[in-house]
Parts: structure tokens; sequence; C-alpha cells
């Protein structure tokens, strides 16, 4: 989408902006997150109430000319909540200096909670008395960036999730273990499908397997507050606050209790429950045997218990929890620490009789640096006590450890590609194979509509390059280059036109979708060779221009537009050959459209190797290794970013490591 291509550059903005919060207030740097969420929390909440008043006051009913004002009862189950006008985020921001903010903002808090008794108490309120009067006012105009006002869509839901991330990447409450990051969310939510019934997270942190089940059902154009129930258990007071702020701004309610998970359940659900989703924490060592020995989530029994009378790993408490909770058609997805899929001793046994009951689905071993606060790898696991006969005696062994992206120099996630590909293998191991087809050629759709696409980027870069050329002498090379480059995409553009009308009249079964992707090959290799021309045309450019002499600033100006001219059209170009791969991805590792072992990857393993295997679910012990590919499209530009990342996050620590050492020179008087 257009609107969201700065998004990322705005997001870092706000969140350099809204860190003044640790400069001008009295908060510690773990205390300053939850006032900042809750202004965020408006701004995100009105942005949703605006988006849906149009269309709700359309359908007022009116009398005598005079329609009825809004209720809160007109935004139920619609994933947004009804603001009075003192709790409108504009009405905050023009404020005046000669305005009590701090009190306007606690007064809009507590509005809101007088209309929704889900958030009595949880909104951050006094917190804002700390901050000065400016303060406040420049937080809010941060928040309703002019960049922001005019975006549709879920923006300010991908700014708060952005928020989390940060302040879990500083580990700035609870260790950052309230967020699990959205790829691993999603991936859990795709796989389990959670559209109805009772919804368990017993470890929610910030709600988000919540949110994510919500997005699931809407994109199924159903209400979420219609079809699910959300329960969830958390122990830390704070983050249950920030819980219901987020499921509050999607416009959802749960039934968050306060909760130590191993001791109590507060929603007495056991055998209750349509999905159980969760990521606990891991290897917890200190849970009290006695406690806890006679509870009804324990079907296996309990796993290992040390001299002490504690439990000598949780992990497998979590997991027994986690089965009790389904009822016979239930599933549950969840992570784990990736030493529990082969532990021994006592752990083993329970994980023995958990495989023995058929409703071990299936584990994905994920690569480590996925979470924010915690390096190393881990698995999730998916249970399914309504699975089909003939499948209870097998488990779907998945490793994705070398399925990622790099978003920084420590954090990685899945693209969304990327998700929608692992997703896929679950549908063919379920019998679903027209979704596996569609997502194909969904794919290849795109690939044609991103090489329609690059014409207008294309001409913009013709139009760059001319400027410059007109401006420099000598360019002969450079010209010859050009005049190539310029036969090449008449060429690529008719070509498009061609293949477009061919791929239209082709079936969309398999046997259609391959030969659909093979007539697409030569354009999307065509793409990736019309980068490299326009590199070179624009190197070859560029170096006469600088090697000119007199051009002066207006020669300098015109490089750079020429060289986002240039940017501009590679982007366009990379994406018609990253949808073709995709396509390309799914049908080289599964050519007849049905599930099948493949190295390195996915692997359908019965019960009789399981035991074999001393009943170990580590996937990486049953696919294999993968046969190493050679790498036909290195990418420089991509590689250099990621060496920018390097360097960025080493200047970061760098820079907080100084600030550590100059404040500890301070505090000693030095």
């Amino acid at each position: 989408m257009a609107q969201l291509e700065n998004i990322e550059a705005i997001e870092k903005r706000l969140w350099s902006s809204a860190d003044t919060l640790r400069a001008n207030g009295s908060f510690a740097s773990n205390e300053a997150f939850l006032p900042i969420m809750g202004l965020i929390f408006l701004r995100h909440a009105y942005s949703r109430y605006l988006a849906l008043k149009p269309q709700i006051e359309a359908n007022l009913p009116s009398r005598g000319g005079v329609t009825r004002a809004l209720t809160k009862e007109d935004f139920s189950g619609k994933g947004a909540i009804y603001l009075r006008e003192e709790a409108q985020f504009d009405h905050l921001v023009n404020l005046t200096d000669a305005d009590d903010r701090a009190e306007a903002i606690m007064n809009a808090m507590e509005k809101i909670e007088e209309d929704y008794e889900t958030l009595a108490g949880v909104l951050p309120k006094r917190e804002y008395q700390e901050l000065d009067n400016d303060v406040l006012g420049t937080l809010l105009r941060t928040f309703n960036d002019t960049a922001l006002r005019n975006m549709t869509g879920d923006v300010f839901g991908r700014i708060y999730e952005y928020f989390l991330t940060k302040f879990a990447d500083q580990g700035a409450h609870d260790n950052g273990e309230f967020f699990t990051p959205v790829s691993i969310v999603q991936t859990i939510v795709n796989v389990i499908e959670p559209d109805h019934g009772n919804v368990i997270d017993p470890a929610c942190g910030s709600g988000g397997m919540f949110v994510q089940s919500a997005h699931f059902i809407e994109q199924m154009h159903q209400s979420p507050q219609e079809v699910a129930t959300f329960y969830g258990m958390e122990k830390n007071k704070i983050t249950i606050r920030l819980a219901k702020m987020n499921l509050a701004v999607h416009g959802l309610e749960g039934n968050i209790a306060q909760a130590i998970s191993y001791y109590e359940e507060p929603h007495e659900m056991v055998g209750k429950c349509d999905f159980v989703m969760a990521n606990p924490p891991f290897n917890v060592d200190e849970v009290d045997a006695t406690k806890i020995k006679a509870d009804p989530r324990l079907p296996f029994d309990l796993p290992g218990v040390n001299k002490s009378g504690q439990v000598s790993n949780g992990n497998y408490l979590w997991m027994s929890y986690f089965y009790s909770y389904l009822n016979d058609q239930g599933r549950a997805g969840f992570v784990m620490s990736s030493q529990a899929s082969s532990a021994g001793g006592e752990e083993a046994k329970v994980r023995r009789k958990m495989i023995e009951t058929g409703h071990v689905d299936a584990m994905m071993a994920i690569r480590g640096n996925f979470f924010y606060t915690r390096t190393v790898p881990c698995e999730l696991w998916f249970l399914n006590k309504g699975k089909p006969e003939a499948m209870q005696d097998k488990v779907l062994m998945v490793d994705a450890r070398a399925v990622f992206r790099k978003v920084t120099r420590k954090i990685y996630d899945f693209s969304p590609e990327q998700t929608q590909n692992l997703t896929a293998i679950f549908w063919l191991y379920r019998g679903q194979q027209d979704r596996f087809l569609h997502l194909i050629d969904t794919y290849l759709t795109n690939t044609i509509t991103a090489a329609e696409a690059t014409r207008e980027p294309l001409h913009a870069f013709y139009d760059a390059y001319g400027a410059l050329s007109e401006k420099v002498e000598d360019a002969d090379e450079a010209e010859a280059a050009y005049r190539q480059l310029i036969t090449d995409i008449s060429t690529f553009d008719a070509t498009i036109t061609e293949v477009t009308a061919k791929v239209g009249s082709i079936t969309k079964d398999n046997a259609g979708l391959t030969n659909a992707a093979a007539v697409l090959e030569p354009t999307a290799e065509t793409s990736r060779d019309l980068i490299k021309q326009i590199d070179q045309v624009f190197k070859l450019i560029e170096k006469t221009a600088k090697d000119q002499t007199g051009g002066g600033r207006g020669l300098n100006k015109l490089i750079k537009e020429a060289d986002e001219a240039r940017k501009e059209a590679v982007v366009a170009l990379r994406q018609v050959r990253y949808f073709h791969k995709q396509a390309r991805w799914l049908q080289e590792r599964f050519p007849d459209a049905e599930l099948c072992d493949v190295e390195g990857l996915v692997k359908l393993v019965d019960h009789a190797e399981l035991a074999e295997n001393d009943w170990s679910l580590t996937p990486g012990r049953y696919v294999g290794v993968a046969p190493e590919e050679e790498d036909e499209d290195f990418d420089f530009e991509e590689a250099l970013r990621d060496i920018h990342l390097e360097l960025a996050g080493l200047n970061e620590e760098a820079s907080e490591l100084a600030a550590q050492i100059q404040k500890n020179f301070e505090e000693l008087g030095v």
C-alpha cells in the first residue's frame, strides 16, 4: 500500500520524539512505556473511531429531520470504541498552554473507563501529572503527525505494535516477555485458525494472540466479538493493563484475570476451549509440586520433581495445561523452548504419553533471534484433538530455521510471504490443495501486477537521466549503455502485455499454474537483468558527471534526483522477480501440489519412527539437511543494507555504553 511506504521512517521519528519522556519526566526508563502507550491508545482509538463514524452516522435513525446522537452501542462489535468529545484526540491536541493538559488527558481516560467497564482502573492517568504541560503538548502533537492524519487502515495498530516491540527490545517491562513478535503469533494463528468459540491464552502478556486472532476472523468478514470469546491469564498487573488497552483499542473485550497459571485457573475452562495459544516463560524451575500434584490440568502426571519438592522444569506443566484446556475438537499452538522437544527423564515420559494420544499435530523449528530479549531458537508446538483418525499416528515436522529475513542486527522475523508459504505446507497436510493453488495463483497475479507497475518508475528514470545527461559532456559510454537499456526496456514492456494475455488463458489447476510460472519466468529474469543495467547506466553517468568540473550544486542536485529515480525503478523491478520466486519456492518443493517429504524442510513422521528416536519431537532430527543452493541472486545493495544494520546496531550499543559509563562516573563524583 502506497500510504505505508514511509511508515518505518514515521515510526522511528515518533519513537524518537516520544522518548522526550525520559529527558523531561521523572520516569525511570522502565516506567516510561505506560504513559506513552496510553497516548498511542488514545490516538489509535480516535483513528478507528473516525474510520467508522461516517458509516455509522449514515445508518442512524432520525425523527423530524433530527438524527439522534451517537452512542457506545453503535460501535459495539465493529472493531472500535465510542469516544466522547472530551476523549477525542483532536480535543486534546487543540488545548493551549494555558490549559491543564494532564488534567484533560486524565479526564479523557476516565470518560472512556466510564463507558467501558472492562477498562475501569486500567488506563494510565496519574502518570501524566509527572510531566510538564509543554512536554505533554509536544507529545500530543507528535502523535498527531501530519503524515498520519490522512492515512486509512490500521496504521496506528501497526504503530502500537511497533512501540510494544521497541519497549520489549529494551526490556523496559517484565524483561520484554510481555510481547510475542507478530510474525510468530501470525504463524500460530494461520496454523490453528482460531475462528470461533472460546480462545484462551494462559500467559497472555500484552494480548497479541487475541489481536491477531481477531484480525484473522475479520479477514473472514465476521465480527470477532460475535463469534469468539477471549480468556487470558497474566501474573503482572501492569501487563494486564497493557493487554486490556491493546484489546480495547481494537474494539475487543477479553476476560483477562490476574493469576499465576501454575497454581490458579480462574476461568474454569478445562475441556471447554476451542483454541489455546500461548508463549509461556521457558524453563521455569521453581514450581511447588505439592500445590499442583492433584491439578486436573495434569492428565499426563507431573514431570520431574527435585529433592526440594519443586518441578525441575515447568515446560511440560505448561504443555499439559494447554492440552487439558482443549475440548474434543480443540486446537492449540504455542511457543516452547527447543530443549523441550527432546528432553529426557520424566519429561520424556510425559511427552510420550502426549504423543500416544494422537493429538500432537505438528512441530515447527524456528531459528534464534526471533525474540527481543531471547536469542535462543525455539519451536512451535501444535496440538489437535480433532485430527482425522488416519493421521493420529503421524506428526508433521517442519524445520523453518532456514526461513527468515533480517530486521536489525539482532532481530529476525518472517516476511508476510514466508509466513504464507509455511502456512501452505499445513494446507497440503490437511488436504486443502485448493488453498495452496490459490496462493500460487495470487503470487503469479502479483508478478504480472508488479511488472505492469514498473512502467511509471522506469519512465521517471528516463526523465531524470535525460535531465542529467543534458548537463554532462563526453558521456559516450553512458549514452551507449543507456540506448541499449531503452531497447531492452521496450522489449520488456511488450513482453508484459504478451505474457499477461497468455497467463490469462491458462487454467488454474496445478498443471496450468506450473505452465503459467514457466511463461512468466523470462519476464522475472529480465527484471533482474534490467536492474543491473540501470545500475550500470547510472554509475557511468554519475562518474562522468562527478569528473566534470564546473557542474556546481545544480549538477549535484540532478545526480541525486537521478539516483532517487534509479532506486524507485529498482524497487519496482525487484517486486516482479520476488513474487515469481514465491510461487516457484512452493512449486519446486511440492510439484504435484501434494504434501511430500522435502529434505531440510518437512517430513511426515509416524509414531514408529518417533519411538525409534526416543520420542523426540525435534524437527531437525527427521527432516535432514537441505542441499546447499548456489546463490544466484546475490544482492549487493541488500548486503550493504545488512552491513549498515550491523554498524548502526554497534554504534547504538557503543553510545548506550558510553552514556552508562559517564553516568557511573558522575555517581562516583569523578
